[in-house]
């Protein structure tokens, strides 16, 4: 019996994946353990393994497709002693039909849809239960499908789709078409009625009808051709759905405090100086201050228990540990690694630990286990020139730390001016849960220990 292989949901809340590569081909045999594909998520690129024997049957779904969604139809093994044609034949009638335009040209479509996980309907009825390749009517009463972009360079271009020969999967219309039609100089759309005949299939995308509107009224704010249409990929739909949680759910507090780093820094060139050296002769660490900033925070949350919490409908959770998120750009986005039990690790372990995140997170090569969860964040633009901002929390923590610029400035200590390396801090909170009093308390704690960093080695 034919051996189904699934798009596997590589994490909770993961709902789709995009397929970016195949590391076996149809006619291999594979056992359990193997590696056979490679999956991106929105923060990741995954191997997938092998969970039983056989021969690879069908590949049903192409390297490089976008938005497979988690259970859909990817692989067909063929069990031992099975004929592997009758396997790959049954896969046929299974296998999703390829997203238009995705793995050839992924930015030159406005919106992709996400991969069919069945044929494209034949049918006028079927019509409304799939947006994935949006069609018109012409007056024939025959259908043309079409890209998102290619209706909407039809449209400004006044040019008539089904009179367009799609070139794309299953006959779509896509961009190329469009402007092969417009050099071509044909055609051109019927007047009126031709535009009426075409307004029965304007109802089928209704699910996404808000969006499309949305954009058609921004757009026509510009001159066509005055601009290019960069789809979202899966990192920034997460962002952008995460950070509008955020703010419609978290009601945020903001505290700022400033916090002295003379002693800081020259506790930290003394520790790089005596970093023993390894084989050669490399440092065994080099701590930078954001490392510090990490240790700093997660005693703050030790030391104040009640902000080391995250809110639920019915529970306060308090953690036991600091787990600290670390933002860290990507190309694309952003993604926060986790320092685990930062409070109980030396600033070279944390030093290290970041250093090999920060580098598998800007190579996408972190697991889920590493970047889900925490119980706070720290956001530093310290490097960037940036001397105060306030960060978004990111759901389910109840506080994140933004992080400026140390730079000298005039302070007054002892009734006289003097200079000191200063550095502003602003925390974020979950004002349901940590509020300005409790926020106050553990951005003392934090500048206590920015200030006397011996603190943090004992």
């Amino acid at each position: 019996m034919p051996i189904n292989i699934t798009m596997p949901a590589l994490s909770p809340t993961m709902e789709e994946g995009n397929l970016s590569k195949w590391l076996v081909k149809e006619g291999d045999k594979v056992k359990s353990g193997d590696v056979i594909a490679e999956i991106e998520t929105d923060k990741a690129t995954m191997e997938v393994e092998a969970v039983d024997e056989g021969t690879v049957a069908k590949l049903v779904v192409a390297a490089g497709t976008e938005g497979v969604k988690v259970n859909a139809l990817i692989a067909v093994l063929a069990a031992d002693g099975e004929d592997v044609s009758a396997a790959a034949s049954g896969a046929a009638s299974a296998a999703p039909a390829p997203k238009a335009d995705g793995a050839a040209a992924p930015k030159a479509e406005a919106a992709p849809a996400p991969a069919q996980t069945t044929p494209a309907p034949s049918t006028p009825a079927a019509a409304p239960a799939t947006t994935a390749a949006p069609a018109s009517v012409s007056s024939d009463g025959s259908r043309t499908f079409s890209s998102p972009l290619a209706r909407r360079l039809a449209k400004e271009a006044g040019i008539d789709l089904s009179a367009v020969a799609g070139s794309g999967p299953h006959g779509r219309v896509v961009k190329s078409d469009i402007e092969a039609a417009v050099a071509g100089g044909g055609a051109k759309a019927a007047a009126p009625a031709a535009s009426a005949s075409q307004a029965p299939a304007a109802p089928a995308p209704a699910a996404a009808a808000p969006k499309g509107a949305s954009e058609e009224a921004v757009l026509k704010l510009f001159e066509p051709g005055s601009y290019e249409l960069v789809p979202h990929d899966g990192m920034r739909k997460t962002i952008a759905k995460r950070l509008v949680e955020s703010k419609q759910t978290i009601p945020h507090f903001y505290v700022s405090v400033d916090c002295e780093l003379d002693a800081l820094l020259a506790l930290r060139a003394q520790l790089n100086d005596a970093a023993p050296r390894k084989d050669g002769g490399a440092p065994a660490y080099k701590l930078s201050v954001n490392d510090m900033v990490i240790k700093a925070m997660a005693l703050s949350l030790r030391d104040v228990p009640d902000a080391n919490v995250s809110w639920t409908d019915n529970n306060m959770v308090k953690h036991k540990h600091a787990d600290v998120g670390v933002a860290v750009s990507i190309p694309g986005g952003l993604i926060t690694p986790i320092i685990r039990k930062a409070e109980q690790k030396t600033l070279s372990v944390i030093s290290n630990e970041m250093r090999d995140l920060g580098k598998r997170a800007k190579d996408r090569k972190l697991k889920p286990e590493e970047y889900q969860g925490g119980t706070s964040s720290v956001s530093n633009m310290g490097m960037m020139g940036v001397k105060v901002f306030s960060a978004v929390i990111n759901p389910p923590h109840a506080t994140i730390l933004a992080v400026g610029a140390g730079e000298q400035r005039v302070v007054v200590k002892k009734g006289e001016m003097a200079i000191a390396t200063v550095m502003s801090v602003t925390l974020s909170t979950d004002h349901r849960c940590v509020d300005g009093a409790l926020g106050a308390e553990l951005l003392q704690a934090f500048k206590g220990y920015i200030e006397n960093p011996m603190g943090m080695l004992v």
